[in-house]
């Protein structure tokens, strides 16, 4: 009887510190792990106590990558505790936000990150050596959301201009004018990158995911929606605690999360194209068609094609917003505290994100909920390893671990923002 056991010690190119182990008997995986060991930091209970409008602030700080969809479904889910709904030009300013950092975010990953994995390269550096003009691209769409964020935001990273009920001051059309003009370059960019990518060599791998993401009547949803699933389910957002119910496991500091009782769905860019592709801007889904991509999409190692897709959508719907963006008469809406519960959603460059929070009267915070999207994509993850492996243990080991890491890569996991250099133990007892 053989045994096998596959400890990769650090995955690398992903957003964060995280391990895999294998265990086999007989040809047969007997145990898998999607390790992610980094320590918990409490942001759930470090709020507890604070004022209701301190959110936004604290929360952006969860993630480096992706600090406006932390404040987004904050500042949401704190509103509708408070009764309010942010329209009109005001939420046009949080969209543009949003998008920005979709394009920055979708650019690193697909340029820095992913890329490497199909053109065999350790690193986005190392392609740099050899694709200077295509890295050169990439690096340009990233500073093009960046400067987005930046205008609306107040600085690109941990953007400080945000506030519950709109922003502490809103951007001139004067002052919004070289970002636009910025974005005319980027979607021609973008639109590159959606053939670029498309070309690649894609592995003949597709699983059954169950998809989830938000799902809204008039948009590709990002800021706000509904939740849905591929398989039927819908639900309002504050219904959300009746059907995603979050567990430990006892290898990972990420919970791992269960739709209606049954782990394994699948949030993210694959899931928001499976169930909004025809919400897509005219010039993405044309993007997507010229692309060959089906809809939905369930290579997991085509989830580069639609990640670009993304781009090229949030880079058009900015420039629709600019164009017809109106100076709102106040830079914000009065939110006023009172004893409640509040419960909201957004698209995350990775996944649907999830806040709650119980406010008492005098507008102090009692209980906090986030859920963030990489801990419900964590099981289906494994499951994709598992499918992945199982029949491909005679793989030499080199191979096999660069398969493995891929297979995560797929996926952008943010597990917090740091790489390191893989090691793999393979042990024959």
């Amino acid at each position: 009887m053989t045994h096998k056991t596959i400890r990769v010690g650090g995955l690398t190119r992903v957003e964060g510190e995280g391990a895999l182990l294998v265990r086999t008997r007989s040809g047969r995986i007997t145990d898998l792990r999607l390790n992610i060991y980094e320590p918990p930091r409490f942001f759930e209970a470090l709020l507890r106590g604070r004022d209701f409008t301190e959110p936004p602030d604290i929360t952006a700080r969860v993630c480096g990558i992706c600090p406006v969809a932390y404040q987004m479904s904050a500042c949401q889910a704190l509103e509708a505790a408070c009764g309010v709904t942010v329209d009109g030009p005001l939420r046009d300013l949080r969209l543009l936000l949003y998008y920005g950092e979709w394009i920055e975010s979708h650019a690193l990953h697909v340029y820095l990150l992913h890329a490497p994995d199909f053109l065999g390269y350790p690193s986005g550096v190392a392609m740099a050596a050899d694709h200077r003009a295509v890295v050169e691209r990439g690096l340009a769409l990233k500073k093009a959301g960046n400067e987005l964020v930046a205008a609306i935001g107040g600085r690109a990273i941990h953007p400080v201009n945000v506030r519950l009920g709109g922003f502490h001051r809103v951007p001139t059309r004067a002052e919004l004018r070289p970002v636009a003009e910025r974005l005319e370059d980027a979607l021609d960019a973008a639109v590159a990158t959606v053939e670029w990518v498309a070309g690649f060599d894609f592995p003949d791998v597709e699983h059954d995911y169950r998809f989830f993401a938000l799902r809204h009547p008039a948009e590709y949803a990002i800021l706000s929606g509904d939740p849905a699933s591929s398989d039927g389910i819908a639900f309002g957002v504050a219904d959300w605690p009746l059907h995603v119910v979050e567990e430990q496991v006892p290898y990972s500091t990420a919970l791992h999360a269960r739709l209606d009782g049954e782990g394994g769905y699948l949030t993210g860019p694959m899931a928001r194209y499976a169930l909004n592709s025809a919400r897509l801007s005219p010039l993405a889904r044309t993007a997507a068609a010229d692309a060959g991509l089906e809809t939905p999409c369930r290579n997991p190692f085509r989830s580069i094609v639609v990640r670009a897709v993304e781009i090229v959508h949030a880079c058009e719907e900015s420039l629709r917003i600019l164009r017809n963006y109106t100076e709102p008469d106040s830079p914000r809406v009065a939110v006023e505290p009172r004893a409640s519960v509040g419960h909201g959603a957004s698209e995350a460059p990775r996944g649907t994100l999830y806040h709650r929070y119980r406010i008492d009267g005098d507008g102090l915070i009692a209980e906090t909920d986030i859920v963030p999207p990489t801990a419900q994509n964590q099981a289906r993850i494994e499951a994709d390893l598992r499918a992945l492996i199982e029949p491909r243990l005679n793989m030499p080991t080199r191979e096999l671990t660069a398969l493995c890491e891929r297979a995560v890569r797929n996926h952008d996991p943010c597990i917090s923002c740091s790489a390191h250099f893989l090691d793999l133990d393979i042990h024959h007892d």
